[in-house]
């Protein structure tokens, strides 16, 4: 909203300042500002709002050190990280972009699932929450909505320049029209030479239908995959919430070097016009996690709940298929991935053995794998210390693999 104000007052009255809401840099920084402001001023309101109403974690007893303590603790916190992303990208971006208003379709529907199980949880007191095929079917409605957009959009293109033209010229050439956009499922793939694989290429031969409910098959997939990894990790004070501000820096320098043509052709990746909105968008993102961990860090005093974690998730996955970066989502993301594997690991071996020894059998002490190092005696500060440490070294290694090829 203040983009069209100021873009007004720049263009009517020539206003001194004004311009400065022309750069994505500017609006980027004033939109992580505010929603980390918005997170730590207005939090604790909520926090009381959610204590008041006894809105508060059912602790289910599994032999962990401080667990009883957080009995109690006012969860469904996500609404702070709700209301930190929101107002910020109404404020600071251009809401005609198609990329804004699909990760605002996000966020909102996202949120509504969790929030559902949340409430179904907090108050009919119900411990499962939503069934699981209810969020399932909220899980591939979303990648149905998400992925007919990106398929069918006719704003969500690529541009392909010729290896002659350099980053000394690529502005000019553009401005003489020399390259058209062009829709296309292309994607990148890391660590490889010629690194953009079409998903047309799977079936050559396959029509428009086909190539469609694939494409949504596939944006399906991984919403689904990366959402319930944010939710299982979500299970010590600041873990979620930090290594997804991590992985939301990450994104920003991503879309921001492709939404970039003269970054995008410096680099030599996928140039994708009107992604660099989507920084802004990512900042503010960052900027709701952090301040979401002034009060969620050891000790903490909220919890995000499902309302949080399975939109964290679904965010992260929809910019990373948004940017066209899908394929490094195992490595940024390896955090979730690998709490999401200990679940899927610990269940499988412990059917396979009581279906063959009578008895079923443990890999880890506890899953996920947080749990099973707190079994071990390591304070749970320590542990999410060093899962950080380790997503820290993952984002990196993902934005170096920009030049690894």
């Amino acid at each position: 909203m203040l983009y069209y104000l100021f873009q007004y007052l720049d263009e009517q009255f020539n206003l001194p300042g004004a311009g400065l809401f022309q750069y994505i840099s500017f609006r980027a920084g004033m939109a992580a500002v505010v929603s980390l402001l918005i997170g730590m001023t207005f939090g604790e309101r909520i926090i009381n709002y959610l204590r008041r109403q006894q809105i508060g974690e059912t602790i289910r007893e599994l032999g962990l050190q401080g667990q009883t303590e957080k009995k109690g603790t006012p969860t469904m916190g996500g609404l702070i990280i709700l209301a930190a992303i929101l107002i910020p990208v109404l404020l600071f971006t251009r809401l005609t972009n198609v990329y804004i208003v699909l990760l605002l379709i996000t966020t909102v529907f996202a949120g509504l699932i969790g929030f559902a199980d949340d409430y179904i949880k907090v108050f009919l007191k119900n411990k499962e929450g939503l069934k699981g095929r209810f969020k399932i079917v909220g899980q591939v409605t979303l990648g149905i909505i998400v992925g007919t957009t990106l398929y069918f959009n006719e704003y969500v293109v690529v541009r392909d320049y010729d290896d002659k033209v350099t980053t000394e010229n690529v502005m000019l050439a553009t401005r003489q029209g020399k390259f058209e956009d062009v829709k296309s499922t292309k994607t990148t793939i890391p660590f490889v030479k010629n690194n953009e694989f079409d998903y047309a290429d799977i079936w050559p031969v396959a029509n428009d239908a086909f190539l469609w409910v694939l494409y949504v098959g596939v944006v399906t997939f991984i919403i689904t995959a990366v959402s319930n990894g944010a939710n299982i990790t979500d299970g010590l004070d600041g873990l979620a919430a930090g290594t997804s501000a991590v992985i939301g820096v990450t994104l920003a320098v991503l879309a921001y070097v492709s939404g970039n043509v003269l970054t995008a052709k410096y680099l030599n990746i996928m140039y994708i016009p009107h992604t660099g909105e989507l920084t802004i968008f990512c900042l503010a993102f960052v900027g709701a996690c952090i301040g979401f961990l002034w009060y969620n860090s050891y000790p903490a005093q909220v919890f995000m709940g499902d309302t949080g974690s399975l939109m964290l998730g679904a965010l992260i996955s929809v910019i990373a298929v948004a940017i066209r970066k899908e394929l490094l989502i195992p490595v940024l993301c390896g955090v979730f991935l690998v709490e999401n594997l200990s679940v899927m690991i610990q269940v499988s071996y412990f059917k396979y053995t009581k279906k063959k020894y009578g008895e079923g059998r443990r890999i880890f002490l506890m899953s996920p794998l947080h749990h099973h190092f707190q079994k071990k005696g390591i304070h749970e500060v320590k542990i999410v210390n060093r899962f950080l440490i380790v997503q820290v070294l993952l984002a990196l290694f993902t934005v170096i693999s920009l030049k690894i090829r």
